[in-house]
């Protein structure tokens, strides 16, 4: 072996040797005898350096798995001796294996099994068992290949080829079947056997190996006889287990995958009692909050299999109708409930968290009940009372700094907000009373109670909301119980004063529950001011902390649009008051504004808002829209021409960031009108088109050329919208300045906004699209034809993005009705190419459908007797090709859902040539196109049969069906 590129196998060794190694390995794996040097290596111990062994081990493995079938008998029988002696060589080995070499061994073992077993080595197994016997290195590697074969055989989290296709997948899945049928026939008793000796053997003297057999019979049991498992001597050696602290979570699990096996619901019932009554008189019934958590929670696991296993049991029975055994089964479950209130309450959330699909799936029984008796209305109440419990913060909770702890927490949250709707399903009123009971009593003496009880108890008012559900968020109308209790309970939240709190838990609970039920304020509107000061005062937009003015100002811009006209008393004070909200920060370093800009969009859009849905003189409406927008204009005139003169590019950034906002503002208070018709009604027209004249400016600034377009695109996109046909005479110059200098990404987002032009005011801007076709596209080519590196991954994307943004432009002007714009160019056969090199050169089946969109479209309108000098010509020289050579490719994938969906406008397409051709259209693919493809003369026959059909779908459908034939 190169003993210079081995060097490179070690982690720390520098990254030439690092890289020759890589090359070294690609090479031994398509060399002829590598492994056998290797092999030999591994043999006969020849390297003592683990990153070697490691190494050898891998050019088997890749020998196994892609080129066993071109070694010959002897060759093959040398690669199983290879390992039976290096398996012989660790039982005296001084010094155990490093860990990541026994497992690599195994999984070559593995390859080696499902490769041999059912053919050339049937004694794998045993052959393995007569050289480990029982000696502890041995038993260690024969375990890790047990392992491993489970893995090859059962692991459904393995993508076991590398090119998942269906039937490789199926020929997989069919191998795997009949090896571990030949198994179970063959070796099955044996193994369990020998896992037996290992567990009586070692339980006591090496908890380590006892472990890993018992991790071993909790993967075999899911597909061997459970009868060989769930027996008096392996349950009992089990449950001996469970009071021996370091096997204890191990056996728990070998049970749990016991219990979770699939069987006849009786005898599913019959061995979970019994498992049952042995754990209860061992005394594991009764938790103690001071065990072992990790046991526990591996504990609560198993505990939650035996209740969703008994309550698989009881469907499957109610379902058959055998009622005698769902009574006996759910009182089973029944006796189950008090040790899953037990840790479902437990501190730790874990140890809670793997008990909720128990509970969960409990509850849904109940829901299916006629009537509940009064032990189990007892415990819906346990659970209910649990879920408050256990949705409350701990002290640990971190709020400025939310780690991984807290993001588990949130998740778990999760977790009990679906146990709280389904105690909603089960009962309502209960639910209902008891949030109002914690909420009433906690509201009470909020000033002297913790942050986490507070926050709770609003929070479950909040989630009462989707647990109590109604359309449209009608909560204070309808049943008079519900609407009474909750309207009780938000004028409590409002009135108790409980915005003040200090904690932002609370803080920003209290927002988030006054905008879900938004309809109260409808029911009781003189709470709207002193809401409406929380929003705007130091507990609000003003809060000391960053997380609660961000979140206030989004749920401000809610509350505000919910409330509509009810907001008309308070408009100028709350525009006065978020004056300086407005402020555009200063591109200054050290700058701390209160607002984050993305914040300030809110706040925008509200002011927008408030004026818009004013009931104000449009004079007024737009004195106030001016007022608001008048320093945003000032501002960016000043910043524009700062930066025109900036040096430094960190300053030009800064300048830029801070114009890209100006403008952004302004778009954001126009979401306020939904089409021109509102904005002439405000009369804002003025100041919009003002906007307009002073942001266009910044197109011709050289630098930060990216940040500023994109945000003037998007204001004219708004301006579209807003101020309709009044935007047109902006927009040539604006074109023209955004295709200055422009890459594939500038094209890719001014091609939507001209889109966005063309679909809107069609043929109003045919002379400016007639202008512009040309340069838009040497734009577009010439980005195109720009040369990349063969490996660069994201240019090629940007191309293929770009591509696709060109074909909709076409797409876009040939459906507005304006297909005169591409005749009228001097070069339109060179614009068709690009079309039919799009249906059928690039294998992008999204930009292939736009292109035979395109190209039936042209059809239906120039494919006439009527249509251009020539056109007919290109249409059997090019397009008809064109619908047959995509199709005909290797990469058009018809397995795909967007290749089917291309095939299906290719089909269109050759309708629409039927369509406005007639019969000569079929005369020439019978007697010209079809027979130079070599198609058969009764396949050309049904081709056109079906062509000719009247209804698309039957020559869709027939399309699919000839490409499928036609492809090898």
């Amino acid at each position: 072996m190169d003993e210079q590129a081995l060097l490179g196998l070690n982690p720390n060794a520098d990254a030439d040797f690092r890289q020759r190694a890589l090359a070294y390995f690609e090479q031994l794996k398509i060399s002829q005898d590598a492994w056998q040097v290797c092999a030999e290596a591994l043999a006969q111990s020849i390297y003592s350096d683990d990153h070697i062994k490691f190494f050898c081990f891998q050019v088997l493995e890749h020998q196994i798995k892609f080129k066993y079938s071109e070694l010959t008998e002897v060759q093959q029988q040398l690669i199983r001796e290879t390992l039976v002696t290096w398996l012989q060589a660790q039982m005296l080995n001084p010094q155990l294996e490093k860990t990541f070499i026994r497992n690599k061994a195994a999984q070559v073992f593995a390859l080696l099994f499902v490769t041999e077993y059912l053919t050339k080595w049937p004694k794998f197994f045993f052959d393995i068992l007569s050289v480990v016997d029982l000696n502890p290195r041995g038993v260690d590697m024969y375990l890790r290949i047990l392992m491993a074969v489970d893995a090859e055989l059962v692991d459904r989290d393995v993508v076991h080829t590398s090119e998942a296709s269906y039937f490789a997948l199926t020929f997989e899945a069919r191998r795997n079947t009949l090896l571990k049928d030949t198994m179970r026939e063959q070796c099955i008793p044996s193994l369990v056997e020998s896992w037996y000796q290992i567990l009586q053997n070692y339980q006591y003297s090496n908890s380590e190996l006892t472990c890993q057999c018992l991790e071993v019979v909790g993967a075999y049991v899911s597909w061997i006889d459970l009868s060989l498992i769930a027996n008096e001597r392996f349950i009992n050696m089990l449950l001996g287990h469970m009071s021996v602290e370091v096997l204890r979570e191990e056996a728990c699990d070998c049970l749990f995958e016991i219990v979770n096996k699939g069987m006849d619901p009786i005898d599913k019932t019959k061995l979970v009692e019994s498992l049952c009554q042995v754990l209860q008189s061992a005394g594991l019934f009764s938790i103690d909050q001071e065990d072992d958590v990790d046991f526990l929670a591996r504990f609560s696991k198993l505990v939650n299999g035996m209740g969703q296993a008994l309550i698989a049991s009881w469907t499957k029975l109610i379902k058959n109708g055998d009622m005698k055994s769902a009574q006996d089964t759910l009182q089973a479950i029944e006796a189950k409930v008090a040790l899953m209130l037990q840790l479902l309450i437990h501190e730790d959330d874990d140890i809670s968290s793997n008990i909720i699909g128990f509970c969960y799936d409990y509850l849904h029984i109940l829901k299916q009940l006629s009537a509940l008796s009064d032990q189990q209305k007892a415990n819906v109440e346990a659970i209910m009372l649990a879920v408050m419990k256990k949705l409350t913060y701990d002290e640990e909770y971190n709020f400025e700094n939310e780690g991984e702890d807290e993001a588990m927490f949130v998740e778990y949250r999760k977790q009990l907000k679906l146990l709280l709707d389904r105690l909603a399903q089960v009962s309502p009123e209960l639910l209902l009373a008891s949030v109002r009971r914690v909420f009433n009593t906690t509201l009470q003496n909020w000033q002297t109670t913790r942050f986490m009880e507070v926050e709770v108890a609003i929070r479950l008012l909040y989630m009462l909301a989707e647990a109590l559900p109604v359309s449209h968020g009608a909560h204070f109308s309808g049943d008079v119980t519900k609407a009474t209790a909750l309207q009780d309970m938000m004028r409590t939240l409002v009135t108790s004063g409980v915005s003040a709190y200090q904690h932002t838990s609370v803080t920003l609970e209290f927002f988030e529950t006054v905008v879900r039920y938004e309809k109260f304020f409808a029911v009781e509107p003189q709470h709207i001011p002193s809401v409406l000061m929380a929003f705007l005062d130091h507990r609000g937009l003003r809060h000391t902390s960053p997380k609660v003015r961000s979140r206030t100002a989004y749920l401000f811009s809610r509350f505000v649009k919910s409330l509509n006209k009810q907001m008309n008393p308070f408009i100028e004070d709350v525009l006065n008051r978020i004056q300086d909200l407005l402020e555009l920060s200063p591109p200054e370093n050290g700058y701390q504004a209160l607002l984050s800009s993305d914040d300030q969009l809110f706040i925008y859009e509200t002011a927008g808002v408030l004026i818009v849905n004013s009931e104000y003189s449009a004079e007024r409406k737009q004195v106030l829209m001016r007022n608001l927008l008048t320093p945003l204009m000032e501002k960016f005139k000043v910043l524009l021409e700062k930066l025109m003169m900036a040096q430094d590019e960190d300053r030009q950034m800064a300048l830029a960031d801070c114009l890209n906002h100006a403008v952004g503002f302004a778009s954001r208070t126009s979401k306020a009108f939904s089409n021109k018709q509102t904005v002439k009604q405000c009369g804002c027209s003025e100041v919009y088109l003002d906007c307009l004249q002073t942001f266009l400016p910044a197109l011709s600034c050289p630098l930060q050329k990216e940040v500023l377009r994109s945000g003037v695109r998007t204001f004219l996109h708004r301006m579209i919208i807003c101020l309709e046909e009044e935007v047109l005479p902006f927009i040539p110059s604006a074109s023209e300045h955004m295709l200055k200098d422009c890459e594939a990404k500038d094209l890719q987002e001014f091609i939507p906004l001209i889109n966005q032009i063309t679909a809107k005011f069609k043929t109003q801007v045919s002379p400016f699209l007639q202008q512009m076709f040309m340069p838009l596209l040497h734009a577009i080519f010439e980005v195109l034809l720009l040369p990349a590196e063969e490996n660069d991954q994201s240019a090629a994307l940007e191309k293929q993005m770009l591509r696709r943004s060109y074909f909709a432009f076409l797409q876009t002007v040939t459906g507005s009705g304006m297909s005169e714009v591409i005749a009228n160019q001097g070069n339109v056969e060179r614009v068709l190419f690009t079309v039919i090199q799009g249906a059928v050169d690039y294998p992008d089946p999204i930009a292939q459908k736009t292109c035979f969109i395109i190209l039936s479209k042209l059809v239906e309108l120039w494919g006439g007797k009527d249509g251009p000098v020539g056109f007919a010509d290109f249409v059997y020289k090019h397009i008809v090709p064109a619908c047959f050579l995509a199709p005909l490719k290797q990469t058009f994938d018809l397995a795909d859902a967007q290749t089917v969906l291309a095939l299906s406008e290719c089909a269109v397409t050759l309708k629409t040539i039927h369509l406005k051709r007639g019969p000569e259209c079929i005369q020439y693919l019978q007697q010209e196109y079809l027979p130079s493809l070599q198609v058969a003369p009764e396949i050309i026959q049904e081709f056109c049969q079906a062509l000719q059909q009247p209804d698309a779908k039957v020559f869709k459908n027939y399309l699919k069906v000839f490409f499928q034939r036609a492809k090898p």
